[in-house]
């Protein structure tokens, strides 16, 4: 490595100039006689390290790009959809147990008046409105109109029956939190009134 006069090393008391021939490789060139007439010496071990640190540090800070800042538009927006410990009929979640679990999502669509007929599910549901509308009747639950948007962890044990009472189709994602060999909704008899 040779350091030419562009980009000599100034060490405090006087100029070092290294070449990686040594000083031949100064002939002819225009550096000042101060630089060239001293008799070339190896540095010290000590000095010599130095040296090598700091040009291999000034090497590698060149080269770095500096650390930008991420702006709130390189994350994408977060928002809650649902987040519940009970279904829509007030009962505590449980997840099955003694099969590997199974998770299944499922895009049901319903035309204006098509019903789910009267059902339980043995495992959680959680259901996401994608389009339409879904009236549900929870017995003596009560009944609840789901629209587009609308998010909901889906009765367990009270029989339930939906039905798309709007005049365009409904869809609602269903992802059914459950185990191999148990079915996600059970069909069920209307309760009682």
């Amino acid at each position: 490595m040779q350091i030419t006069r562009r980009n000599m090393l100034t060490a405090g008391v006087g100029t070092l100039t290294v070449a990686a021939d040594g000083p031949q490789s100064l002939k002819g060139t225009s550096m000042p006689k101060s630089c060239t007439h001293r008799r070339w010496r190896s540095p010290s071990l000590p000095t010599g390290l130095l040296l090598c640190l700091f040009l291999s540090l000034s090497a590698s800070m060149a080269d770095t790009v500096p650390p930008t800042k991420q702006s709130a538009d390189v994350h994408p927006e977060m928002q809650t959809v649902l987040s519940s410990g009970m279904s829509v009929a007030g009962e505590p979640i449980h997840y099955p147990s003694g099969a590997p679990a199974l998770i299944t999502a499922v895009e049901i669509t319903f035309q204006p008046g098509q019903q789910t007929g009267w059902h339980t599910h043995p495992v959680p549901l959680f259901g996401y409105m994608l389009e339409g509308e879904l009236t549900v009747d929870y017995g003596t639950k009560g009944v609840r109109i789901y629209r587009k948007g609308d998010a909901l962890i889906e009765a367990m044990n009270e029989a339930h029956n939906g039905r798309n009472t709007g005049q365009s189709p409904a869809k609602i994602l269903a992802v059914f939190v459950g185990m191999e060999g148990l079915q996600g909704s059970v069909p069920a008899s209307p309760p009682a009134r």
